[in-house]
């Protein structure tokens, strides 16, 4: 977008005519042989996020202020925990001078420590905190049949 161009319903950083479109946490810049510069840009981010045992449970413990329990989506292949959403921010024009708080799409992928419980997992959001507790799986006695 050039200086002569504008839209009114583009949030800008004050001080510049850089559109909030333009941040992101995971914005990287190369430049070409030519000069260009050529922005590459994850479409998700990643929120603050815990993870640790107690007992026989793993806790993914996730930093998510400003949303509510059917904004989350939450998977279990195997060992692997994704956890997906969508925050969103209030449409008002506004000039940023500072700007921290991410929304949009966020996604989290790990793979756990254990295979889990499948059926015994329990996910809660309250005070801005996501907390999954994942039962370890124990091993079990397999019969041999006759």
């Amino acid at each position: 977008m050039n200086e002569s161009s504008s839209n009114p319903d583009e949030y800008r950083f004050a001080g510049t005519n850089q559109p909030e479109s333009d941040r992101s946490a995971d914005t990287q810049f190369e430049v070409s042989p030519f000069g260009w510069r050529i922005i590459t840009r994850s479409p998700a981010w990643r929120p603050p996020t815990d993870i640790f045992e107690i007992e026989n449970t793993v806790v993914v413990r996730v930093e998510i202020a400003g949303m509510r329990e059917e904004d989350f989506a939450i998977e279990l292949d195997g060992r692997n925990l994704t956890v997906r959403g969508s925050r969103q921010d209030i449409p008002e024009r506004r000039a940023f001078h500072q700007m921290e708080i991410h929304f949009g799409e966020f996604a989290i992928e790990l793979e756990l420590p254990n295979y889990i419980e499948v059926d015994q997992v329990q996910a809660v959001y309250s005070e801005g905190f996501l907390r999954i507790l994942l039962p370890k799986a124990r091993p079990r006695q397999i019969p041999i049949a006759e």
